[in-house]
């Protein structure tokens, strides 16, 4: 059965980097909120005083979307 992923979520994320200097690999496990979609990528935690922190990063697809919900796209109809 083929399922289409089209969201996924997560209370944690595993972070895996490489050290530049000595190429050392280490992973960290953070209580972050984890969020995607087609149009972004959304990470919520706590920053260093304990209020809520938000960063999205968006696709060349949600871009796109922001700019037609705001009047800033194309006067074209983008279901033909």
């Amino acid at each position: 059965m083929d399922t289409i992923c089209k969201e996924i979520s997560a209370s944690t994320v595993k972070l895996e980097i490489q050290d530049a200097k000595t190429g050392n690999i280490f992973t960290r496990e953070l209580p972050i909120d984890y969020y995607e979609n087609s149009y972004c990528l959304r990470l919520k935690g706590e920053g260093l005083d304990g209020n809520p922190v938000e960063m999205v990063f968006y696709s060349k697809a949600g871009v796109a979307k922001l700019k037609d919900l705001t009047g800033n796209g194309p006067d074209k109809d983008n279901c033909k």
